[in-house]
């Protein structure tokens, strides 16, 4: 098998099998034993994910949402509103107007947010990165594969085409007898 990955590598890559890339090594050997490349990179990234770079990942989408977003600000309006108002009617406000514990809250808030949303951000990198690999390889086999269509269908055209002027040569000798058996 390894003959016919060095094969493919000089022939479609133009170079030694050693000499290539890992990437351009996969492709080859997927040339060589005639098999597809293509793979489901999403799902096998699924699988390989840990517990935290889920949660990380789940946290950001969250983070991220509508949902969120309208969340905290009603959580924020009824702190201001509660506290406003208990501190006007009561004078009993557990966070008076400067609002200490919600600052504090609120900063507790984006000190974890933060790096949750950085890990998924490294993540999200990350599968781009084998994406775009994965992407470059399914291009490069599938370019080598046009190519090696174009070189067949050149050789099938060249048989073809002198196939074509034998049979005319023997159609053009056969008229000419019959035109001599006609004079």
């Amino acid at each position: 098998m390894q003959h016919k990955y060095e094969e493919v590598a000089r022939n479609l890559l133009g170079a030694p099998y050693g000499e290539l890339d890992e990437n351009a090594q996969r492709v080859a050997r997927h040339l060589a034993r005639h098999t597809p490349i293509a793979r489901n990179t999403a799902q096998e990234e699924e699988d390989a994910a840990s517990f935290g770079q889920r949660a990380a990942d789940a946290i950001a989408s969250f983070g991220g949402s509508w949902a969120f977003i309208l969340s905290f600000i009603g959580l924020i309006v009824v702190w201001v509103g509660l506290n406003s108002l208990i501190l006007a009617r009561y004078d009993a406000a557990f966070d008076a107007y400067p609002y200490i514990l919600l600052n504090l809250f609120l900063s507790m808030l984006a000190s974890i947010q933060a790096p949750l949303i950085l890990m998924s951000q490294n993540r999200q990198a990350e599968k781009d990165r084998i994406n775009a690999e994965h992407d470059y390889e399914v291009n490069l086999k599938a370019e080598l594969e046009i190519m090696l269509l174009h070189e067949k269908v050149d050789a099938l055209r060249e048989t073809q085409w002198r196939e074509l002027v034998a049979m005319q040569a023997q159609q053009i000798e056969l008229l000419e007898r019959l035109a001599q058996r006609q004079a």
